[in-house]
């Protein structure tokens, strides 16, 4: 690279810089759009397109298939198109670009997943256990309060001491695209995180964050993933990740109250779409009960 900054690392900082300040996106998500737009800026580069008129359809495509190579999903790829899509949209409405590389670019198709969740009787395992250090207070509150209220890791980490309602019934979390959203917490997840909180005070720590280190800082979400994994892993049980928590949770709220729009709130959905999905987890739940039960449903071996 020349002294001179390349021109696509600059327009996308200005880019970001649009997305934080002026459409108030979480940092998280400006992140995720900076590691995209850094990975086409580099593939762009390499391809020795100097300026926006030289950024090809052939270009767009060849780093879409640089991304295949690397052995990048296909839900991951399709976030990467369309944070370069909306790049080139801001390019467009500032005078940039004329058009888009990307107007044709159409984002592949991904194998319609459904998230893993657990048994009501795998959370009973994963949390029946007496801790045995404040390491282990914590690990249980950070469980007991992600899977209570159905929360994003990223959320978990987030919550400060002063976001509960005096009596801990309520907490409010500051979700995706900076929206406030107020959960319920259970009495289980109260009492942990109320016995965390005795522990925490021997900690030194400046912090406001509900869950630090025994250093005194704010835990990351790679130390919340690890704690559980591991917690899940000395329960007797496969790895288990804190976003299993969250689906678990809207998964068992909904085979209890079939209340999708309430769930949608809880989870901090901004479209009922995304949860929806809950619903198939549900349908599967109840055709496994019903191939157990029904007399008539029931496969015979030949």
């Amino acid at each position: 690279m020349s002294e001179k900054k390349y021109f696509l690392i600059q327009n996308i900082s200005d880019y970001l810089d649009f997305l934080g300040n002026i459409k108030g996106l979480a940092n998280n998500t400006t992140k995720s759009y900076q590691r995209d737009l850094v990975k086409f800026s580099n593939f762009a580069q390499s391809q020795n397109a100097s300026n926006f008129q030289m950024l090809s359809e052939e270009i767009c495509l060849g780093w879409i298939a640089n991304l295949f190579e690397q052995n990048i999903n296909a839900r991951s790829i399709q976030r990467h198109i369309s944070s370069a899509k909306g790049f080139f949209n801001y390019a467009i409405k500032n005078g940039l670009v004329g058009s888009s590389p990307f107007e044709l670019v159409s984002s592949p198709k991904s194998p319609n997943y459904l998230p893993s969740v657990l048994s009501p009787e795998d959370v009973e395992q994963l949390l029946n256990f007496k801790p045995k250090n404040i390491q282990e207070i914590r690990d249980m509150a950070i469980v007991e309060l992600i899977y209570s209220s159905g929360l994003r890791v990223s959320e978990a980490v987030n919550v400060n001491l002063t976001d509960f309602e005096e009596s801990k019934d309520f907490l409010r979390i500051l979700g995706k695209g900076s929206k406030t959203r107020l959960v319920p917490v259970g009495r289980f997840a109260q009492s942990a995180i109320n016995q965390w909180i005795e522990k925490r005070k021997a900690l030194t720590t400046i912090d406001e964050a509900l869950f630090v280190n025994l250093r005194g800082k704010r835990i990351s979400t790679r130390s919340v993933q690890e704690r559980i994994k591991s917690l899940a892993l000395m329960q007797g049980l496969p790895p288990v990740n804190p976003h299993m928590l969250r689906h678990s949770f809207a998964t068992h709220l909904l085979e209890s109250s079939g209340d999708l729009r309430s769930i949608q709130e809880l989870l901090g959905h901004s479209s009922l779409s995304t949860t929806q999905i809950y619903t198939r987890l549900d349908y599967q739940h109840l055709i496994k009960i019903y191939e157990k039960s029904h007399p008539r449903a029931r496969k015979t071996n030949a």
